[in-house]
């Protein structure tokens, strides 16, 4: 079983079909000339180093809502279609690359991947920042999908101030480093392509010493009050993320919406249907 584990953003439709998709997926927004759609380069400060970035920004006068997409393990799939889908539809899509991964500096860690989020967050929170990429701070979110909704779901709860999270098809490496170690090797033989500094045996290593802490259902108490959209599909990681949902609802969480699609775990057939599924759920954040 491959541990694609990616970090996004998407979209509405359910397994029987598509039902009302937002026109934003199919439809190119006016171009506003004073205020064009932009894509911008950005390096953000994350202990002692510069990581690697990219802010999709929709046309029109900001501030615009904004969405963080963390990557996955390795990060091959960087959804950037469901990055598009979001700025026709209004919102800021940040993309980036941990520490170690994909040209960003430094070696790859997962105790890294919290920090790197959160200090994605922070840049886009500072006010020169604000103000040059036309981010709304009161309107962020952090969608990811597989490892990549394990990192968002722990970036969200140590936060505090964000407008919701996603997490699609999500991977709780806390599991992963409980698998037994020939097993696990395998697995991450097959994820380390544009990661430097590690092979699959001291990544199976550093996921075994902090498997009961990476555990995704620690997180429940800081999401009891956060709105979370948790998608699952037919990958065999549905009960992960399925044990975080109970957690938090056995914590007094009533804001979570859970749903199952028939697909896989990179969505391959159902990419429209995301995007509709995600853009719905933001549509009614409040």
């Amino acid at each position: 079983m491959r541990f694609a584990i990616f970090c996004i953003v998407m979209a509405v439709a359910t397994t029987a079909g598509a039902q009302s998709v937002p026109s934003a997926i199919y439809t190119d927004p006016p171009v506003d000339h004073a205020h064009p759609a932009a894509m911008t380069v950005i390096h953000v400060p994350t202990h002692g180093v510069m990581i690697n970035g990219l802010v999709y920004s929709p046309s029109g006068a900001g501030p615009h809502p904004t969405v963080v997409i963390c990557h996955g393990l390795p990060g091959n799939e960087k959804n950037l279609d469901l990055a598009q889908a979001l700025r026709r539809a209004g919102w800021n899509a940040v993309t980036f690359n941990y520490r170690g991964s994909w040209g960003s500096p430094g070696v790859y860690r997962f105790t890294q991947d919290t920090d790197d989020a959160l200090a994605v967050l922070a840049y886009l929170r500072d006010p020169a920042n604000l103000a040059a990429l036309g981010v709304d701070a009161t309107r962020m979110v952090i969608i990811g999908h597989s490892m990549g909704g394990w990192v968002a779901v722990r970036t969200a709860a140590r936060d505090g101030h964000l407008a919701g999270a996603v997490m699609i098809s999500a991977g709780d490496m806390g599991r992963v480093g409980g698998l037994e170690r020939v097993e696990a090797i395998a697995n991450m033989a097959d994820n380390m392509e544009g990661l430097a500094g590690v092979t699959a045996e001291s990544m199976v290593d550093e996921l075994h010493v902090h498997a009961s802490e990476f555990l995704l259902k620690n997180e429940a108490a800081g999401l009891v009050h956060l709105p979370l959209l948790a998608l699952t599909s037919d990958d065999g990681l549905a009960d992960h993320t399925d044990a975080l949902v109970s957690a938090i609802k056995a914590a007094g969480g009533k804001r979570v919406t859970a749903e199952h699609v028939a697909t896989d775990h990179a969505w391959s057939d159902h990419r429209i249907a995301l995007e509709s599924m995600i853009l719905g759920w933001l549509g009614n954040l409040r």
